[in-house]
């Protein structure tokens, strides 16, 4: 049997296991179909891993990882094809590999069937036609090498991504120290200024150095969220407490702001204090930002069922639709080509309250927009 003119193209390889050769398992206990196999098979870019029996096979499969097809023989003594394609399946590191019986009897139904349930993709039967060996062989060496591209290309992006969320980290964090010595030089300017316009100055610098510093506590949640590393200390607290807390750091900051509340019920519960002060700040700095700047913004505060605690922050407007389908996306406000801020408040809102279990959505209501934070009383993480 001469092997037809039929090659394997080379594939540019992008990196050195791109360079590894794609491994195929051929199992026969006829030593002149083996060789046959090899005469047909045997091209630049492929090894051929060739057993003579189930037992051979195993003990290959054991040595070789990442093999893209195995060609089993089904009539073999002691362990014929189909009881090595069960094995084969029973194995985590094996059971994904394409199965195609190669066998010398005509096509029989029930047979057919068995190969199939043990995993097979295919059937070839002898003599073979080396195209129609070839063809099968080529499209699965080709996935074999998609997949594998593929797979090098996640691990290179989350190499990529893991070492970006490190480098943001750290930048983050070293930002903060000259802009802690900015913010305290610009109290102390504006305490020391002689006149209005020195006090206008002193206290944009002070705006300025209080926005930074938002964004930069922003792109470290980003970074721990992103990178899986964010903790939570659920603790036993009071909503109200809270939320006090976050209206008197925002009122302290915008003197202006206009925000009434309104609660019910019991409002204790356990959850991080911080991260719902940040949520509580964000929505609320949300509201405020893009609000009427005539009508105030409403908080209610609902503590009436036994296992939930609810919240709702509603300002003046709407969102337009386009709007409300991205509304909880990361850096929108970049893409947008705004300058207001990162974009990532409300990401970090979603990512805080899923972190306790709790849910949130922003809608258009009857009073205008109005963001719903929903969270269990005990989350599952904390229950007992």
């Amino acid at each position: 049997m001469n092997p037809p003119d039929i090659t394997f193209p080379p594939r540019e390889p992008t990196t050195a296991s791109d360079q590894a050769p794609v491994k195929i398992l051929v199992v026969d206990d006829v030593p002149q179909n083996l060789l046959a196999m090899q005469a047909l098979l045997q091209q630049p870019g492929l090894q051929l891993l060739t057993a003579a029996s189930g037992a051979q096979a195993l003990e290959l499969l054991l040595d070789h990882e990442d093999v893209a097809l195995a060609l089993l023989d089904v009539h073999m003594p002691e362990m014929d094809g189909f009881a090595l394609a069960e094995l084969m399946r029973g194995a985590a590191r094996t059971r994904d590999i394409p199965i195609i019986f190669v066998t010398a009897s005509p096509g029989d139904p029930l047979r057919l069937f068995r190969g199939y349930e043990a995993g097979a993709v295919d059937f070839l039967h002898k003599p073979l036609e080396p195209h129609v060996l070839l063809g099968k062989v080529r499209v699965f060496v080709d996935l074999h090498r998609q997949r594998r591209l593929l797979r090098q290309r996640n691990e290179e992006l989350e190499r990529m991504l893991k070492l970006n969320e490190v480098m943001m980290a750290v930048l983050s964090h070293d930002l903060r120290t000259p802009l802690s010595a900015m913010l305290m030089s610009a109290e102390v300017l504006k305490r020391l200024a002689v006149g209005d316009a020195a006090q206008r100055a002193a206290q944009r610098v002070k705006d300025s150095g209080r926005r930074m510093s938002h964004m930069i506590g922003q792109l470290l949640d980003f970074s721990r969220i992103r990178s899986g590393s964010l903790a939570l200390d659920m603790q036993p607290h009071d909503l109200r407490a809270v939320a006090d807390t976050a209206v008197a750091e925002l009122q302290q900051a915008q003197p202006g702001a206009r925000i009434e509340f309104s609660t019910g019920g019991d409002l204790a519960g356990r959850f991080d204090a911080d991260r719902l002060a940040q949520v509580f700040s964000n929505l609320l700095g949300n509201a405020l930002q893009y609000g009427e700047p005539d009508e105030p913004v409403r908080v209610q505060l609902d503590g009436s069922d036994a296992r939930e605690l609810c919240f709702t922050v509603r300002n003046a407007g709407r969102l337009s639709d386009e709007v409300l389908q991205r509304l909880f996306d990361p850096f929108k406000t970049a893409r947008d080509g705004g300058h207001d801020g990162l974009g990532l408040g409300l990401y970090i809102v979603r990512q805080f309250v899923h972190a306790h279990g709790g849910r949130v959505t922003g809608r258009n209501g009857a009073d205008g927009v109005e963001f719903e934070v929903v969270l269990p009383r005990t989350p599952p993480a904390a229950a007992g």
